[in-house]
């Protein structure tokens, strides 16, 4: 059945499953325009599951939808204030009436730039995501690297807001591994980055001995280097 893919100003060939999904995005964007004023208080927000939509968040922070990229950044940024990463470890898009889940590679958003203000303990950390988010580093928005524990590859994150995440492009990644500073860990040196009063650890204690740790660096090339 052919219906029509307004997400691109296109038409693609759906099944009647995807058809069902496309009325259920007709009515999110709907429910969105009924808050009036665009505020997206999502984490307050507890509608009932509605299914899965075909809508991916690519590791190279592109999204998707019925095997086509949305090229329209506007309807990314909306479909982006939506997003809620809930205990479940699922993501979905969230409106007052109903909850969708949708895929995601690695990470909700790529984190493209960072901004130092002030340096040593009292050093500031300001990250811009690909959709031109700035959220500042801290107790409230962690770094947190993952690590495989075989070839010490690290993986680093940010969080942007409630569960969810930015991956740093290599680019930033190596801006933070300049500025990281060395402390002492329970078993030996620790490397990492003070940020909104924090102290990040960019690996595990050691692992920075080891020069392969910072030079696999677990990023899309697509996204600098």
């Amino acid at each position: 059945m052919s219906t029509e893919n307004r997400l691109n100003d296109s038409k693609s060939e759906t099944h009647n499953d995807v058809k069902r999904h496309d009325f259920s995005l007709r009515d999110l964007m709907k429910a969105l325009e009924e808050t009036g004023d665009g505020q997206r208080p999502v984490e307050r927000w507890n509608p009932p599951y509605c299914g899965e939509m075909d809508m991916v968040i690519k590791s190279d922070g592109t999204w998707w939808h019925d095997g086509t990229m949305i090229t329209r950044r506007p309807l990314v940024e909306l479909f982006a204030s939506i997003l809620r990463k809930d205990d479940d470890g699922r993501t979905y898009l969230v409106t007052p009436v109903e909850k969708i889940g949708i895929k995601v590679e690695r990470a909700h958003f790529i984190a493209t730039r960072v901004d130092v203000q002030n340096n040593g303990d009292q050093q500031r950390l300001f990250f811009t995501t690909n959709l031109g988010e700035v959220v500042e580093a801290g107790a409230g928005n962690l770094i947190r690297v993952e690590t495989d524990p075989v070839t010490l590859e690290p993986a680093p994150y940010v969080t942007i807001r409630g569960r969810l995440e930015a991956a740093l492009s290599r680019p930033v990644f190596y801006e933070l591994v300049e500025l990281a500073v060395q402390r002492e860990g329970k078993t030996a040196p620790q490397l990492g980055v003070y940020a909104g009063g924090e102290f990040f650890p960019l690996g595990p204690e050691g692992a920075h001995l080891d020069s392969t740790h910072l030079d696999n660096t677990h990023l899309d090339n697509t996204q600098g280097s």
